[in-house]
């Protein structure tokens, strides 16, 4: 069938803005997208550019954005593209600066990692286990699996926002050392999680778990270390507060005290329990403030449940 795709092109030493190009190629049913753009390269446009290697969804170097999300082109079937989305748009990764076309500079991609001490630190006098060493994989939940492709950067909101963040990949590879027994600085990593652009300021828009195409999941292995942290004694933020003080204030009354909460997650922080308040107001007038002698159906069995659960533990 013949296909239209419709790639991004910019150079920054001849164009002003970057402006898409129409191609159209003949596609097989087996055909991906970085096949596509290959046969353009050599038949249609040499000055096309984009990074391409092993073509097997191993080296990450073709990631890009097909059809606005974050996609390994040799893994991209334009049949499937086509059946989606009823279209092909093809450009490069979001929040990269670009070089050109589709090749951007991972220089602040690799900052991140580089930022998070990316391996083992010890002295070599630590015993570590063999069944531990063993089992190693599992234990780290797949946060080795990562192939260094930037997508989850790419479509991070986070660092959208603030290029401060330390981002998805990074965070999951300081988790990875993190559930490492052979690592000797766990609380030591931790803390330094702790500063802002850390890991109380992912957003959980679960954008990096849908993009990573080696299911590395980092969301959940952000979570794994606030709750590492919370379980160091790295609790007194407001971040970790929102965590310790939910599961109080729900364990004690059986139900989420919308007012309640920000009060105690502010505690003893001055300026952020000022910054609140214009919130409290538009909470009680938007009818989130629960009467305080209002008995919630289903409240007995939730506090049963929160205290059969820590007399478990």
């Amino acid at each position: 069938m013949r296909v239209k795709l419709t790639v991004q092109k910019f150079n920054p030493e001849l164009d002003s803005k970057p402006y898409d190009r129409d191609y159209f190629v003949e596609a097989g049913r087996e055909m991906t997208v970085l096949t596509a753009l290959l046969k353009i390269k050599a038949e249609i446009d040499g000055t096309l550019t984009f990074r391409a290697s092993c073509r097997a969804a191993i080296c990450g170097s073709c990631l890009m954005q097909i059809n606005g999300s974050q996609k390994l082109a040799c893994k991209v079937s334009i049949r499937e593209e086509m059946e989606h989305h009823g279209k092909i748009t093809i450009g490069p990764m979001a929040n990269m600066p670009v070089i050109k076309d589709m090749v951007v500079r991972m220089d602040p991609f690799w900052e991140k990692i580089r930022a998070v001490t990316p391996y083992v630190l010890s002295s070599g006098e630590k015993a570590v286990p063999t069944a531990a060493l063993k089992d190693l994989h599992e234990t780290l939940q797949n946060a080795d699996g990562c192939i260094m492709c930037g997508a989850c950067l790419s479509a991070c909101a986070s660092y959208g926002v603030s290029h401060g963040f330390l981002g998805p990949a990074a965070l999951a590879k300081a988790y990875r050392f993190q559930a490492d027994p052979r690592d000797e600085q766990h609380v030591a990593r931790l803390e330094g999680l702790q500063k802002p652009d850390g890991i109380w300021d992912c957003v959980r828009c679960n954008f990096c778990v849908q993009v990573c195409p080696k299911d590395v999941k980092p969301m959940e292995q952000i979570i794994r270390l606030r709750r590492l942290s919370i379980g160091a004694g790295f609790d007194n933020s407001v971040e970790a507060r929102h965590i310790t003080e939910f599961v109080k204030v729900v364990g004690h009354e059986g139900r989420l005290n919308e007012t309640l909460l920000p009060i105690r997650m502010t505690w003893g922080h001055l300026k952020k329990m000022l910054r609140i308040i214009p919130l409290g107001i538009k909470m009680f007038f938007h009818g989130k403030t629960p009467f305080p002698f209002k008995k919630v159906p289903g409240g007995d069995e939730v506090r049963a449940i929160f205290k059969s659960r820590g007399k478990a533990e």
